[in-house]
């Protein structure tokens, strides 16, 4: 039996989390390591062969590296979590510092998913909500006949 906050049994908790393969410290490490290398390059071909130019290239590379990394570090955390419980079934999907939560009853909720896997929502009453957006197209196919599953289960 899995357990969510406020202690309350679920009879089912589905999370989905963004695959990070570095850590934020990692993350950091990663950036200033490229940091350094990229401007020392640019720096050497500025002084030893008169290649200014290079440098603001350099720089402009990497403020827009810095943005990327800034980003998968706002993004590190986001999840997907449906948890059903009783007649409710509850989603709740963070992105960054927005955080949508949506409750529908069991009954009426239904599983929306495109053939190939590409889309998977649940809708009841005219709302819908994406979820597996951090899944693969195989994994999203697997996790709406898993939902589909529990749905019907009273």
């Amino acid at each position: 039996m899995s357990r969510v906050a406020g202690w309350e049994a679920a009879e089912y908790v589905y999370t989905a989390r963004r695959n990070n393969s570095l850590s934020s410290s990692g993350r950091l490490f990663a950036f200033t390591f490229i940091l350094t290398v990229s401007l020392g390059i640019a720096l050497g071909f500025s002084l030893i062969f008169g290649a200014w130019p290079i440098l603001p290239f350099a720089g402009v590379e990497m403020a827009v590296l810095y943005l990327a990394f800034r980003y998968m570090d706002r993004h590190a955390s986001d999840y997907e979590r449906i948890t059903i419980r009783g007649d409710n079934v509850a989603v709740e999907v963070h992105e960054g510092r927005k955080v949508t939560r949506l409750e529908m009853n069991r009954c009426w909720a239904r599983v929306v998913c495109a053939r190939d896997g590409s889309r998977l929502a649940l809708r009841s009453h005219g709302r819908e909500i994406e979820v597996g957006r951090n899944l693969c197209n195989a994994e999203r196919a697997d996790m709406a006949r898993e939902l589909a599953r529990e749905l019907r289960r009273i």
